[in-house]
């Protein structure tokens, strides 16, 4: 379960403020001019500050005590000065403005210091280290209970001693550093029981409490709790008893008992009001908020919080009011209206400042990082999250720094950074362990869990779950429990294991159902819907998912409830009840239209159109899909990725809904259309691998609707079953009475396609082969090619071994042949009649393994008659012709001794000489090798040069990117997913001439566009690449052949690789396709 950050205003600490000042004078009325008369006035308006004070009249107090002060300041009354100044130092610290509190008790101090007051020199002292406390700057405050502490032992006083005491114990827990905090508890306690307060006894032993429930121990803390509340009551401290009754309410809520913890919020409110304590009204009425909204009843949380803030606003405590503020904005969070949070809490953010509360304004950028990481926009919510880090680590607060690492590492995962997101959950789980907090150390466990499910690694996101499942029983937390249980559920899920799945689903959900948890059980009962929808028990999951919708309903979570009503039409769907299945979507779309949830909305479309092509109703299928597409490629700019419920609620994967798409848009033959999603089915494929595709202007403009789709697109949220096959008939007689052109028209950025030049885009499909192809004077073509996919994939396996091993001499051509008749022939007359030169190579799946230019034809390669560029996607890659400079290269060689290891890899040594020839044929070049060839040294040159070399080990596997790197010749290791962080603006090619991909086996081949990506997000124009690990002779051969052409300045990268591949093929020694095919130019190579 990710930790949830918000620091919510619990009534949690003691931290003793110096007494207001009381004197007992009689009330006088007549106004005298006498100093002695003028005491007596002053004395008067301090009483009557007090006694407003005491029934939080804090504005009137001000006044009253401002008053005193300036009379006391007239005649010279040092003593009554002070103690005016301390009392409204006092009154701002209650009112939440500590920057005036800490003047005025400066100002105290000051007065003390000079009349020789020990006693009250300790009192401000303390004073100004509570106003510091409160502002989260603990270091400080620590240094003022210390003096404090030193005055009270001084001058003998046991119960200021105890006092300060207390307060540094306050601190160091405030600090994470439990254990400390703990030793002054218990010091402070011996001291309250030698000299006899209770009072003081009991504040002891409620802190003591508060310590062990921020380890975890709630148990204990409720132990503690029962003993300081006995204590309270019997001195009848109704103050002390109404807190300490909301800490054992913080205290059940900790653990899941949510019944229990609103009965106690509701017995400490009823104290607070019988006894005008409306600061501690107004936090019962907050606490009320916060179970209800851990309950799922928003709404309920809401109002709870609207009265809070009024009394806060009312009694002008702005620490309250922000606090408030912020968790109204917990709750519109929750609710998925993420815009209205991020009002509440930049508000939060705002106050927080202007009362100078680090502790408060490092939370509520940490809130807005959390906001900001919902909505999509990671690198917003990272920077929110770095700045809520280092206030948190300035302020020392170890449990503060621990949650802004795991909200760091939650936002890692979301983008696919894996590594880095384990890297900051172990930084999380390290201080909670050193600090002892239970509770911490669970969530961090189970959010490592996560992050190794999602990478596959099914057992040791087990091994998490488990373990933090352990310590949530350990310590009695029912719901960190059951979220632990529901992890468990999720990832026997996706091992296929249903019915372990269903087991563990089940436990959770009598736990939720047990704590009252609203939104958990409606969880609960969708994720065992999901369980017997994958068993194929359709109808139970359809029980299931209605028992959902309906406690959704009854909290009012829309989203929930849309994406229930999308789980309905699943079942139905699969049950083959099409009906059924279109009316439930239709309401779901209708949600999100209204909560205008893209994402929601999106996903209803594909599943939508899913059924309507089951229906066999094509037209309107591939309306729905364009449209779901749409939505996908919008959402796409603001990088903002399905969630693990929504991916949950998806029929097919999303990848898939394009290639289906362009599958009906071919069978219609609308092939500009299938064309241009194509393109943006690279663009997916590189989200679903990279998780971090950030879409551009063309992308998020989709493919566009034709008019008549455009027509009727109104109609498909409320279309009638019985209308659909008459619906679709018209819109089909609509689309075959356009004009060809219209349906053919190209969108602006194809038609600026280079002569000569042909986009070649193939389709694997089960059952066929689709290949497509674009070139700029000529009508765009598609051909039809019956093969099965697993027997392509065999093909394409086949080949790329054969072409990796050159002691098989020929064996290679049967197979290269037969793809090339399958791949190139069928459109080998188009591309003579078109005159094309360049072919730019988008190839689907297992064909990314083979290289295009060692197919075949019976006489020659197809590198012979053609360049060929591989393109990530055409839409992604910039093709903006650039001023001709001269070639200027940094290279990078491994080096070492054949035969030796270095870093845990083979040494290269024919990489020396590699680099040292490209020094000496191209001009302004610079070699590094072995220790010298560091990722520093390279990043700082980087803006120098135009090409970027690096002969050295690199491999790119299909599965997780983290898998994926590029080694230095000193050990430093970039992965796949940090390339983009690197400076290439100025670079035209980078080069990786030792490379090997697909380790293993081969997957869908997404590695190899993933590292073509990360290159041109960092701002090179292309890349070079090889499919696997050439030999070094082989290699340098090659690069030194193609760095002489790039040096003549009359060809493009792609014409000087073709040549250079070329010269080997006629040569002797390297003419096996083994040494020159595997070397991929990826990008503009034009």
């Amino acid at each position: 379960m990710a930790s949830q950050f918000f620091s919510f205003t619990f009534i949690l600490t003691t931290a003793f403020l110096g007494m207001v000042l009381q004197l007992d004078l009689p009330f006088v009325i007549a106004q005298a001019q006498t100093v002695r008369d003028r005491k007596a006035e002053a004395d008067q308006l301090l009483q009557q500050g007090n006694q407003l004070y005491q029934v939080n009249r804090y504005r009137e107090a001000i006044q009253a005590w401002e008053k005193a002060l300036k009379i006391y300041h007239e005649i010279q009354d040092l003593n009554g000065e002070s103690g005016s100044i301390g009392n409204l130092g006092n009154a701002y610290y209650i009112l939440g403005r500590y920057q005036k509190a800490i003047e005025y008790y400066q100002q105290s101090l000051a007065i003390q210091k000079q009349i020789g007051n020990l006693n009250g020199e300790g009192h401000s002292i303390n004073n100004l280290g509570n106003a510091y406390y409160i502002l989260g700057r603990y270091q400080k405050a620590i240094e003022y209970y210390q003096q404090s502490l030193a005055i009270k032992k001084q001058i003998g006083d046991l119960n200021g001693e105890a006092n300060s005491i207390n307060n540094l114990g306050n601190a160091y827990k405030s600090l994470g550093q439990y254990q400390k905090a703990i030793e002054y508890y218990q010091k402070s306690l011996e001291i309250y029981k030698q000299i006899g307060d209770l009072n003081g006894e009991a504040n002891s032993i409620m802190n003591l409490g508060i310590a062990y429930k921020s380890l975890g121990q709630s148990q204990k803390a409720i132990e503690y709790y029962q003993q300081s509340l006995a204590l309270f009551q019997q001195i009848n401290n109704r103050y002390g008893e109404a807190k300490l009754i909301t800490n054992l309410g913080i205290a059940y809520y900790s653990l899941g008992r949510y019944q229990k913890a609103i009965e106690y919020y509701q017995q400490s409110l009823a104290i607070t009001k019988q006894i005008g304590d409306l600061n501690g009204e107004a936090s019962s009425i907050m606490n009320l908020g916060i179970v209800y909204e851990s309950l799922g009843q928003y709404q309920k949380a809401i109002e709870y919080y609207q009265q809070s803030l009024a009394i806060q606003k009312q009694i002008g405590d702005l620490n309250g009011e922000a606090n408030s503020l912020g968790n109204l904005g917990e709750a519109y969070r929750n609710l998925g209206q993420y815009q209205t949070a991020i009002n509440y809490y930049q508000q939060t953010l705002i106050i927080f400042r202007q009362i100078g509360d680090l502790q408060g304004e490092a939370n509520s950028l940490g809130n807005l990082g959390i906001v900001y990481e919902r909505l999509g926009k990671y690198q917003i919510s990272i920077d929110f999250h770095q700045k809520s880090l280092i206030i948190k680590q300035q302020i020392g607060d170890l449990n503060g720094a621990a949650k802004s690492f795991g909200n760091l590492g939650i936002v890692y995962d979301n983008l696919g950074q894996y590594q880095k997101a384990i890297d900051f959950h172990q930084k999380s789980l390290t201080i909670k362990q050193q600090i002892g907090d239970l509770n911490g150390e669970a969530d961090s466990l189970n959010n490592l869990g996560e992050v190794y499910r999602k990478i596959g690694q099914y057992q040791k996101a087990i091994n998490y779950y488990q373990q933090s499942l352990v310590i949530f029983k350990q310590i009695g937390d029912l719901h960190g429990e059951g979220a632990s249980l529901g992890n468990l559920s999720i990832v026997y899920g996706d091992l296929g294991e249903y019915q372990k799945a269903i087991d563990f689903q089940q436990k959770s959900l009598t736990i939720k159902q047990q704590i009252g948890d609203l939104n958990g059980e409606a969880n609960s009962l969708n994720n065992l819907g999901i369980a017997y929808d994958m068993l194929g028990q359709y109808q139970k999951a359809i029980d299931f998912y209605q028992q959902s919708l309906i406690i959704f309903r009854q909290i009012g979570v829309r989203q929930g409830e849309g994406s229930a009503l999308i789980d309905i039409g699943i079942a139905y769907n699969n049950l083959g009840q099409y009906q059924n299945a279109i009316d439930n979507y239709q309401k779901s779309l209708f949600i999100f239209k209204q909560i205008r949830d893209r994402t929601g909305e999106g996903t209803t479309l594909n599943n939508m159109g899913v059924a309507f092509n089951k229906l066999n109703q094509p037209e309107i299928a591939i309306l729905l899909y364009k449209q779901s597409v749409n939505m996908s490629e919008a959402i796409r700019k603001d990088i903002k990725k399905l969630s693990k419920e929504e991916q949950k609620s998806y029929l097919s994967t999303v990848e898939k809904t394009y290639r289906t798409l362009a599958d009906l848009l071919l069978q219609q033959n609308r092939i500009i259309e299938a064309l241009q999603i194509l393109d943006l089915l690279k663009v997916q494929e590189l989200e679903d691998y990279l998780k971090n595709i950030k879409g551009n202007d063309r992308t998020s403009q989709g493919i566009r609707l034709l008019e008549p789709e455009k027509s009727m697109s109104a109609q498909l949220s409320t279309i009638s079953y019985d209308k659909i096959p008459e619906l679709n008939r018209q819109l089909a007689s609509q689309i075959q009475q356009l004009p060809k052109s219209e349906i053919d028209k190209a969108p602006d950025y194809l038609q600026k396609l280079p002569q000569g030049t042909a986009l070649l885009y193939p389709l694997i499909l089960e059952d066929r082969l689709e290949i497509v192809l674009f070139s700029a004077n000529a009508p765009a073509i598609h051909r039809s090619v019956p093969i099965k996919k697993a027997d392509l994939e065999q093909l394409a396996r086949k080949l790329n071994t054969e072409l990796q091993d050159s002691t098989l001499s020929e064996d290679f051509r049967e197979t290269s042949q037969k793809i090339y008749a399958l791949l190139i022939k069928p459109i080998e007359v188009e591309l003579k009649n078109a005159n094309i030169t360049n072919i730019l190579y988008a190839p689907d799946g297992a064909l990314r393994y083979i290289p295009l230019t060692a197919l075949y034809d019976g006489k020659k390669f197809l590198i012979e008659n053609y360049a060929v560029n591989n393109l990530i996607a055409y839409i992604l890659t910039d093709f903006t012709a650039k001023d001709t400079t001269q070639p200027s290269v940094l290279a990078g060689a491994f080096g070492g001794k054949k035969g030796d290891k270095r870093f845990g890899q083979l040494g290269l040594p024919a990489t020396l000489i590699e680099v040292a020839e490209i020094a000496r044929l191209i001009q302004n070049s610079t070699a590094l090798a072995e220790n010298n060839f560091s990722r520093q040294a390279i990043e700082t040159q980087l803006s120098k040069y135009n090409i970027l070399h690096l002969a050295t080990h690199a491999a790119f596997n299909s599965g997780v990117p983290d898998n994926s790197f590029i080694i230095f010749g000193n050990g430093d290791k970039i992965r796949l997913s940090e390339i983009s962080d690197l400076k290439l603006n100025n670079i035209d090619l980078i080069v990786l001439s030792a490379c090997q991909t697909a380790v293993g086996q081969l997957g869908s081949g997404v590695e190899i566009l993933g590292f073509g990506y990360q290159v041109q997000k960092a701002g090179a124009k292309s890349a070079i690449a090889s499919l696997w690990k050439v030999s070094d002779e082989g290699t340098q051969s090659l690069m030194q052949a193609f760095y002489g052409y790039v040096k003549q300045g009359d060809r493009t990268k792609a014409s000087a690789l073709r040549q250079a591949q070329i010269d080997l093929i006629r040569g002797k020694q390297f003419s096996h396709p083994y040494y020159w095919s595997p070397f991929l130019l990826i990008g503009n190579g034009l």
